[in-house]
C-alpha cells in the first residue's frame, strides 16, 4: 500500500484519495468553503491550502495523494496563505463579517463592536451562522478594499421559499453541487456573465420558472448569505435557538431533521447531515412544511357531528362512537361499505396497523393513504 508523510507522520492511503480525505480520516482539520462532501472537488476557494515539500502550497480538496509526498497542514506560511484566500473572498462581495481595512483597534475589540450591531438591518441574515465569518474570525482576516460592484445587485425576494442575494455569493459552487450531484435536480449552474462566478438557474430564469423543486438543499449547502430560507430570514440567531433532532412526520422514509426552536416555536428546519437515511437531504415538505403546526384551524380534540354541528368529545367517546358506527355499517352493508385513509404523516408502523385492521379485521381491501400536504 502506498504511503506519504503528513505532519512528519508516515501515513498509508488508498490510490485515488485526496489529501483532504486522508486528513479527514486522521481527524486532522483542514478548513474548507467550496468543498461539499460526496461531490466532485472544484478547488475554487483556496481555503484548504496545505504545504507540500516539493510544490509548495497545494489545495487539499483536489490534490490526489502520491507516493512519498511530504505534507504539512499547519504553520505560519500555511495560515498566511489561507488568510490571504479568505480576505480575497471577503473583498469580492457584501460580506460584513466584522472586518475592516482600516482597523485601528485590536481584532477582539472590533469583534465586540460588530457584535453589538448584530440587530442592524445592514448585517447579513446569516450573521453568526456563516462559514466564511467563522474563518474570518479564526484567521483574523481583514480586507484592504471592497469591490463595490455588488451594491447594484438587488436580492431576489420574489420566491416564497428562497431569497437569492448575488451580492453575497462567493462563487464556491456548493449549491450547484448540492442541486446537481446530491439531489440531481439540475436546476442551477454557475454563470460567468455577471463578471464573476455566481449561481443562477440553468436558463437564467426565476426559480419558479426553472426545474427547481424547492427542496432547499442549496440553502443548506450555501456557506454564506447568498441563499437564505425566506421563512426563517431574520427570525433567529444561533445563540437564540435550541436545536432539536427529530424524524420528519410527512412519510415513512424517516428523514432526520434538526429543528431550530426559538421561544418554543420552530423557526427553521435543516437536515441532519451525518444521519441515515437522508444524510442531510430533505424534500420541500420536510424543510418548509411546518406552518400547519401553528394553524388556528387545527382540530385539537376529537369531534362528533350531531345535527349538522360538531361537538368536542373525549378520545374514549370518539373511539367508542367510531367502533360502534363501523360495526353497524359492516353488519348492514358488508365490509366493502367501509374504507380507510391513512395519513401520509403517519409513521410506517401506524400505517401498517391501519391496513391490518381493515384487511384482517374488517375483511376489506379498501385502504389507501393520503399524500397531500
Amino acid at each position: 500500500m502506498p504511503f506519504l508523510s503528513i505532519n512528519t507522520h508516515r501515513t498509508f492511503f488508498e490510490p485515488g484519495q485526496t489529501i483532504l480525505e486522508i486528513c479527514d480520516a486522521l481527524s486532522i482539520r483542514i478548513p474548507t468553503l467550496c468543498h461539499l462532501k460526496g461531490t466532485s472537488a472544484s478547488g475554487v476557494c483556496g481555503v484548504c491550502l496545505v504545504a507540500e515539500k516539493e510544490r509548495g502550497m497545494i489545495r487539499a480538496c483536489d490534490a490526489a495523494a502520491r507516493e512519498g509526498m511530504d505534507i504539512r497542514t499547519d504553520g505560519f506560511d500555511v495560515r498566511a496563505a489561507r488568510k490571504k484566500a479568505i480576505e480575497a473572498l471577503v473583498a469580492t462581495g457584501n460580506h460584513n463579517c466584522g472586518v475592516s481595512g482600516g482597523m485601528t483597534s485590536g481584532f477582539t475589540d472590533f469583534q465586540m463592536d460588530a457584535g453589538r450591531m448584530e440587530s442592524s438591518f445592514d448585517l447579513c441574515p446569516v450573521w453568526g451562522d456563516c462559514r466564511l465569518q467563522d474563518l474570518v474570525y479564526e484567521y483574523q482576516a481583514q480586507a484592504g478594499g471592497f469591490d463595490t460592484a455588488w451594491k447594484k445587485e438587488v436580492p431576489d425576494v420574489g420566491n416564497p421559499m428562497i431569497v437569492r442575494d448575488f451580492s453575497r455569493c462567493i462563487g464556491c459552487g456548493r449549491c450547484v453541487k448540492a442541486c446537481n450531484e446530491i439531489q440531481v435536480n439540475r436546476a442551477i449552474d454557475m454563470d460567468k456573465s455577471w463578471g464573476r462566478d455566481v449561481a443562477t438557474t440553468v436558463k437564467g430564469s426565476s426559480l419558479t420558472d426553472s426545474d427547481c423543486v424547492f427542496c432547499g438543499e442549496c440553502i443548506q449547502a450555501c456557506p454564506v448569505g447568498a441563499l437564505v430560507d425566506k421563512k426563517a430570514k431574520n427570525l433567529w440567531r444561533p445563540w437564540e435557538v435550541e436545536k432539536v433532532r427529530t424524524t420528519c412526520p410527512y412519510c415513512g422514509v424517516g428523514c432526520q431533521q434538526e429543528l431550530h426552536v426559538k421561544d418554543g416555536k420552530i423557526v427553521k428546519v435543516a437536515g441532519v447531515e451525518d444521519a441515515a437515511p437522508n444524510k442531510g437531504r430533505l424534500c420541500v415538505k420536510g424543510r418548509f412544511g411546518y406552518d400547519f403546526i401553528y394553524s388556528d384551524e387545527r382540530i385539537k380534540m376529537p369531534v362528533i357531528r350531531e345535527n349538522g354541528e360538531f361537538r368536542e368529545v373525549s378520545w374514549e367517546q370518539a373511539l367508542d362512537y367510531t367502533a360502534d358506527r363501523l360495526k353497524q355499517i359492516i353488519k348492514a352493508s358488508g365490509p366493502d361499505a367501509v374504507a380507510g385513509v391513512s395519513c401520509a404523516r403517519s409513521i410506517n408502523e401506524d400505517s401498517y396497523q391501519m391496513q391490518k385492521l381493515f384487511r384482517a379485521v374488517f375483511k376489506t381491501n379498501n385502504i389507501d393513504h393520503c399524500a397531500r400536504t
